[in-house]
């Protein structure tokens, strides 16, 4: 199945939901104010965000659409050409590419959002690139994740850094960049412990393995990536917003987007933050972390089956 089957599959609950809920409101040949603010207000329920739906209603209100023509498509159609012009320039394929000298990248995010899964689906792909791959297991405050991302080291064939559980999170992070540095590898991802962005402990327990890093390389660590879980709807806001307090995010990564039917919830973190977005998580398997392209997920999420 290719990149684009695989977002048609994985979308399915959202796209489907999203346009029979908008051919439930479109009955008429034509669209008026009445029909135009319920529009809005659907796309406000489906987490797209208030700005983009007020804006999209602009769009649709200035433009002239054929009676003639299926009124759902060409509605679909608008929302479809305002997801790429606002995410087309987020996206940042340059982050799997093959770097010449070591990239160390913090992963970040809240319990549950399949931080540790992802990183082992990014280091495959990574590694698929020609990289030569790191993984340091910085949380150590559950064995079950040290375990856990081992085992990933181990299905995808690289080198893994960890510590017994309770040791100290940045000590693992300093350890990993010094192997990776010593050995040419040339891509270190650091796992953190999924963490409340309301908890200031363990939020500065994250900064200080960041500044760990910073001890072996000024530039560290060279890519901040926060997790984020699309089921967790409106929450995602402010985590986004949180976490980049601590240290400059450079990328997101949303998982679960095949097991919710408000998938705009990316949109709307888009809109507001403009923050890179480097892939998205579709479902268990290693190769189910697709690489961001708007096109492909805009014709996804607007597909109408």
């Amino acid at each position: 199945m290719g990149i684009f089957e695989k977002f048609k599959s994985g979308f399915k609950k959202s796209a489907s939901a999203f346009t029979t809920g908008l051919r439930d409101i479109v009955v008429k040949k034509e669209i008026d104010d009445k029909t135009l603010d319920k529009i809005e207000d659907y796309l406000i329920q489906s987490d797209v965000g208030i700005v983009s739906a007020s804006e999209i209603r602009e769009i649709i209100s200035q433009t002239k659409i054929d009676p003639s023509k299926d009124l759902t498509e060409e509605i679909n159609n608008i929302l479809k050409n305002y997801i790429i012009s606002i995410m087309k320039p987020l996206e940042n394929i340059e982050f799997f590419k093959k770097k010449e000298k070591l990239n160390a990248t913090l992963i970040s995010g809240v319990n549950g959002v399949g931080k540790t899964t992802t990183i082992g689906k990014i280091s495959k792909i990574l590694k698929d690139n020609g990289n030569k791959v790191m993984l340091a297991a910085s949380d150590t405050f559950r064995a079950a994740a040290i375990e856990q991302l081992e085992s990933w080291a181990n299905k995808v064939d690289v080198q893994i850094t960890k510590s017994s559980q309770g040791s100290d999170p940045a000590s693992v992070a300093y350890k990993a960049i010094e192997e990776a540095l010593n050995n040419d590898f040339n891509q270190v991802l650091i796992d953190t412990a999924g963490r409340l962005q309301n908890k200031k402990n363990l939020m500065e327990e994250y900064k200080k393995i960041a500044n760990v890093t910073k001890k072996i390389d000024p530039d560290a660590p060279h890519d901040v990536i926060l997790v984020l879980d699309a089921t967790s709807g409106q929450n995602v806001i402010n985590q986004v917003e949180e976490f980049n307090k601590i240290i400059p995010i450079t990328g997101l990564i949303m998982t679960k987007l095949d097991g919710t039917a408000k998938g705009g919830i990316l949109l709307a973190v888009a809109k507001k933050y403009k923050l890179p977005i480097i892939a998205l998580g579709l479902g268990e398997k290693e190769d189910d972390l697709q690489i961001f392209e708007a096109e492909k997920f805009a014709e996804a999420f607007t597909q109408i089956s």
